[in-house]
């Protein structure tokens, strides 16, 4: 799959080198509430346990981003279910020289579609730490809007919760 400026790809276990930035970059994890990885084999069995199970459990999942013009693996973007919620979480990472570039709204619009598309989604949410305007400000681009605070336990300081229902996107 691609965008104007991005290939979207299922990771892969040799994708565990270049993922590694975006897992132990204390700047780029300052808000999602992660632990920086201390090793490249760290950041290969997550991609094992988080997106390889995905795509094996639910077809989708976090894809990686590879930069066209670079061809360099510069975060990540898409859909991930989450089972506390039931229902599928828009999310992307990306690498600090690629902020602001607008890649995560490209990267996640186009994925949102596949969504729908492919998976028959009918809402998408995006959970976010308050103060991170940017990935906020992201979701709204993408036409989530904010419903509610919450508090779950693996998050001390309490996220936004924004939601959209995709018929109204399939429509457009």
């Amino acid at each position: 799959m691609q965008t104007e400026r991005l290939l979207l790809r299922r990771f892969t276990e040799d994708d565990a080198a270049a993922f590694f930035p975006l897992a132990s970059d204390p700047q780029i994890l300052r808000y999602t509430g992660e632990q920086p990885k201390q090793s490249v084999e760290d950041v290969r069995q997550m991609i094992c346990e988080r997106q390889l199970r995905d795509y094996e459990l639910h077809g989708y999942g976090r894809m990686a981003c590879i930069e066209k013009s670079s061809g360099r693996l510069i975060g990540f973007s898409g859909l991930k279910y989450l089972p506390e919620f039931d229902e599928p979480d828009i999310g992307y990472r990306f690498l600090v020289d690629c902020w602001g570039k607008g890649y995560a709204t490209e990267s996640a619009s186009f994925l949102m579609q596949q969504g729908i598309l492919e998976f028959g989604l009918k809402r998408v949410i995006g959970l976010v730490d308050p103060d991170n305007h940017a990935s906020a400000s992201v979701l709204r681009k993408l036409g989530l809007a904010w419903e509610k605070r919450i508090n779950p336990e693996y998050y001390a300081s309490g996220l936004d919760y924004y939601g959209l229902s995709l018929t109204a996107v399939s429509e457009n």
